[in-house]
């Protein structure tokens, strides 16, 4: 890793990050920074245990004159979104991120940087060793598996955090000021089918999409960008059509909480038609490249000659999948009548894969209103079930409901206004905070989120700003030593 990285100010900030961003750290695979977190808190003489779920929690106490303000928890989350560009070689499971400075922003070399959230658990950890930053008693909460479930606060029992505020380090704008957020739900199809062998006569092709920016699939969802299933289910509707295009295999998507960037599929049609089916194609290509020429520059669709596959989808079959993925909702469903330019309700179509006589299509959707949230994933369940499908709700998480009156936000809009001459935006975000999460549990707790700007968080071009981890830093300390006293 990259002295540079270290020699950023604020030092203690990215000296941390670095011995964060040095261990594997996926998620469902938090063994290793559960195990570093442990050793680090106890290496500084705190208590330091697991909860249940393998959370972490650490606590420390008051700085000498701080003994009679409330208690803070700083939370973060430990894992981070694994996703790489194809032609990048590297293992999340062994080997640390690789990051390097590119002008204001810390990028990470073919892969996703784990600034979200590993800025903020940096932040956290750098209270947690200072001996000379004042704050208040500190319940610092390290939670897991965020970024597939969230299933390190929905198993966080009541009774264990001692604070009555809780600093969420996990937003990316840093003029902004969260105080709600979405909850989500997934929502997977799947279905099995009987593979036909493939007709003599056929020529097999490899349909490639790839290029595209992805990114979070709440913060980003209302940008424009391509969908890479959506965009290649497009294709395959249109080949099937117009040729009697038959399904062999798709790839589509990784991770239920990012923008698919790429699919691949591979697909045959009958000789007679090659060469019409590659001009046709060829023309397809064309309008989608001008539609997204704007959000999407980048966008890459190759068709290319490919070995035969040994079998393919019946056409009946075919035929309801690809109907099914173009009738069911991808994007923004609703926005918020009640909060000016925010998203209320969406959808991520993930993941749909298809190969070996099994299909599977997973998608997630998000909204602040719970009641929206069931209302569209109803609407997908219909589109996938009259396919065929069977359709489950799982990992089902409530939003944060703001709280414009919270003791909390108005002292960080007074500090944010006095730093920065500005007021600063208080916002609720289309992402899954963990906060709402949390509530559920800790109904009294006042609750606020914040943290530097990052962008393209879950996606290779993720990137964070050094000038905006300084105005962080310098914020975040103010916070902790206006913390108010208990009442």
């Amino acid at each position: 890793m990259s002295q540079e990285i270290r020699n950023l100010e604020p030092k203690v900030l990215w000296n941390k990050f670095a011995d964060l961003n040095a261990v594997p750290r996926p998620s469902k695979k938090e063994g290793r920074v559960i195990e570093f977190m442990k050793n680090f808190g106890n290496s500084l003489g705190l208590e330091t245990f697991e909860d249940e779920i393998r959370n972490v929690i650490i606590r420390k106490p008051a700085t000498p004159g701080m003994e009679n303000r409330k208690t803070v928890v700083l939370q973060g989350h430990l894992d981070m979104v694994h996703q790489k560009n194809n032609d990048t070689n590297f293992d999340f499971d062994t080997q640390g991120i690789d990051m390097y400075v590119d002008g204001d922003w810390v990028r990470a070399r073919g892969t996703t940087l784990g600034a979200d959230n590993g800025l903020g658990v940096a932040a956290i950890m750098a209270i947690l060793e200072s001996k000379d930053i004042p704050h208040p008693a500190i319940d610092a909460l390290f939670t897991i598996d965020e970024e597939t479930g969230m299933t390190g606060a929905l198993n966080l029992k009541g009774g264990i955090l001692k604070g009555e505020i809780l600093l969420n380090l996990d937003t990316e704008e840093d003029d902004e000021i969260d105080i709600g957020c979405a909850g989500g739900v997934d929502v997977t199809a799947t279905r099995s089918y009987n593979p036909e062998e493939t007709p003599e006569g056929s020529v097999g092709y490899t349909i490639t999409v790839k290029g595209l920016n992805g990114g979070h699939s709440g913060m980003d969802i209302h940008k424009g960008l391509g969908n890479a299933n959506k965009i290649m289910n497009r294709l395959l509707f249109d080949g099937f059509e117009n040729f009697g295009l038959q399904i062999a295999e798709i790839n589509g998507g990784s991770l239920r909480n990012a923008i698919p960037r790429e699919s691949v599929a591979k697909v045959i049609v009958a000789g007679m038609y090659d060469e019409a089916f590659v001009f046709d194609m060829q023309e397809i290509i064309n309008d989608i490249k001008f539609e997204f020429k704007t959000t999407e520059p980048n966008l890459a669709i190759e068709i290319v000659k490919s070995d035969l596959p040994a079998s393919v989808m019946d056409l009946g079959v075919q035929e309801g999948l690809l109907r099914a993925i173009y009738a069911a909702h991808n994007g923004v469903y609703r926005m918020s009548a009640d909060m000016a330019d925010l998203v209320e309700t969406s959808n991520n179509i993930s993941k749909v894969v298809v190969k070996d006589g099994e299909i599977t299509i997973q998608n997630l959707t998000r909204s602040s209103v719970e009641s929206s949230k069931f209302d569209l994933a109803n609407a997908l369940r219909s589109a996938y079930e009259l396919f065929g499908c069977e359709v489950e709700f799982g990992g089902s998480y409530p939003g944060w409901t703001p709280n414009v009156k919270s003791e909390i936000l108005d002292l960080l809009v007074n500090i944010y206004e006095k730093q920065n001459a500005a007021k600063p935006s208080v916002v609720a975000c289309h992402a899954g905070l963990e906060c709402g999460i949390l509530g559920t549990n800790y109904p009294g707790m006042d609750m606020i989120s914040f943290g530097p700007t990052i962008h393209g968080a879950h996606s290779p071009d993720e990137r964070a700003s050094i000038k905006s981890s300084q105005k962080f830093w310098k914020f975040y300390l103010e916070i902790l030593a206006n913390i108010p006293e208990r009442k």
